[in-house]
């Protein structure tokens, strides 16, 4: 049985979103999913595709309706090095096209950091990492394959379709199917990462100098310490030097998920021990320096389950919004055992996208699994809608139509365009409504 359908439904990886389809199908090639699509039609049922499940929210929820895998949607279609492209279907996993790429030669230009995630489930939601100059996975996409609601199979880039292109770039799975994605990608590269623990004032006072001189800069603020992990990634010439396999297996595996795993339990029964955990956590992040190929750098393993809620904020907006939420933390009576995670991206042109038109600072707050909200997410939301924030549409957040169409300028037109393709809302749920309105 596939990760996420067991025979009482389906459940996303965090466990926080569940359904009971009415069927759930494989199909092999567009023209299947265009006949699955009639079917459903005809019967008066929703269809909804579904990668990993990595999404919170209930963006792939098929509710009672068709659940559609795209498990055998795998293959790599064209690797066109003169024009610089790799054609996927929708359902191959960030880690094998990472892997193909690289025994071709060739690399995503950026990537978010983890990489179970479907080519298409990740774009569709707006997966990102963090970039001086480089943006989101959908920000790299040059061409799109989707099947509509009448079955039809339809090619887009800039120069095809190219209004159906600009909205399916990063679609949401309102307007059909993705089957197939072309990316632009570059010849392979190494990047030296140098990860480095920080006073959280040195960061923040620091976070335009940071952001400005790294192509890639990350940090982690542990709440209720002052202490953050920093990750610079920059393009290295080599020679490649990776973390030694021991080191890295102590690191990446045992401490940051095993022995994480067992400390957020504690936190989670006993929530008194937190700061004190917090404070223990803050302090086990080392400094080191690697290179390695690019999607080894970019990614790590996430074995900790948790749910999560991240904004985009304007960029000048960042070092005001994480001292509010500093000062927010140290006042209440919260107990946060994950740390908040802060990435940045440069403005792009993806109408649904959270950096649209603007330079982007990525804000993200986490719960392990299980844990009483307690008013946390609420208190971070108003934070982040105090200063323009955008929701991530994969991640939790209680914004609806109203909000998001005085957030995004081309909302009317994406909703235009569902209204063109999707008239009957084949492909609705109940996220979707509230988000894209009826």
């Amino acid at each position: 049985m596939p990760h996420g359908t067991t025979t009482d439904g389906w459940r996303n990886w965090a466990g926080n979103q569940s359904a009971r389809p009415s069927r759930v199908v494989t199909p092999g090639s567009a023209e299947e999913i265009g006949e699955v699509l009639r079917r459903a039609a005809e019967q008066g049922r929703t269809v909804k595709a579904v990668g990993s499940g990595h999404s919170f929210t209930a963006i792939a929820s098929a509710g009672e309706g068709v659940l559609l895998r795209p498990d055998a949607l795998t293959a790599v279609r064209r690797i066109d090095r003169e024009e610089g492209t790799v054609t996927v279907e929708s359902g191959l996993p960030l880690h094998r096209l990472n892997r193909l790429l690289t025994a071709a030669g060739l690399a995503l230009t950026n990537m978010g950091d983890i990489e179970v995630q479907t080519v298409a489930g990740a774009t569709s939601t707006g997966t990102h990492g963090t970039g001086r100059d480089s943006g989101s996975l959908a920000a790299q996409i040059r061409a799109v394959e989707i099947v509509l609601a009448d079955g039809t199979v339809k090619q887009c880039s800039p120069h095809e379709n190219a209004e159906l292109f600009e909205g399916a770039r990063l679609g949401l799975g309102a307007l059909g199917v993705v089957t197939a994605l072309t990316f632009g990608v570059e010849p392979a590269f190494l990047l030296t990462a140098h990860e480095q623990p920080m006073r959280f004032d040195e960061v923040v006072d620091r976070f335009d100098d940071l952001t400005a001189v790294n192509e890639h800069f990350e940090f982690y603020w542990f709440p209720h310490t002052d202490r953050c992990s920093t990750k610079r990634n920059n393009r290295s010439q080599g020679p490649a030097a990776p973390l030694p396999r021991a080191k890295a297996w102590l690191e990446d595996d045992l401490l940051s998920n095993t022995v994480w795993e067992g400390a957020c339990r504690i936190g989670r029964r006993f929530p008194a021990t937190v700061p004190g955990i917090a404070r223990i956590a803050s302090r086990a992040w080392s400094d080191r320096s690697y290179t390695d190929t690019a999607y080894k750098v970019f990614t790590s393993p996430r074995k900790v389950r948790f749910i999560e809620m991240e904004y985009a904020v304007p960029r000048e907006a960042a070092t005001t919004v994480l001292r509010e939420l500093r000062a927010m933390v140290e006042r209440s009576d919260w107990r946060i055992s994950f740390p908040v995670e802060v990435r940045t991206a440069p403005a792009d042109d993806i109408w649904l996208s959270t950096a649209y038109g603007r330079d982007s600072a990525y804000i993200a707050v986490h719960l392990y699994r299980g844990t009483a909200e307690l008013g946390y997410f609420t208190e971070v939301e108003k934070l982040m809608t105090a200063h323009q924030g955008r929701p991530h549409w994969g991640k939790l957040h209680t914004r609806d139509a109203a909000y998001l169409a005085g957030a995004y300028t081309r909302f009317g037109e994406f909703t235009a365009l569902r209204d063109k393709v999707d008239p009957d809302r084949l492909f609705a749920n109940d996220y979707l409504r509230r988000v894209l309105g009826a």
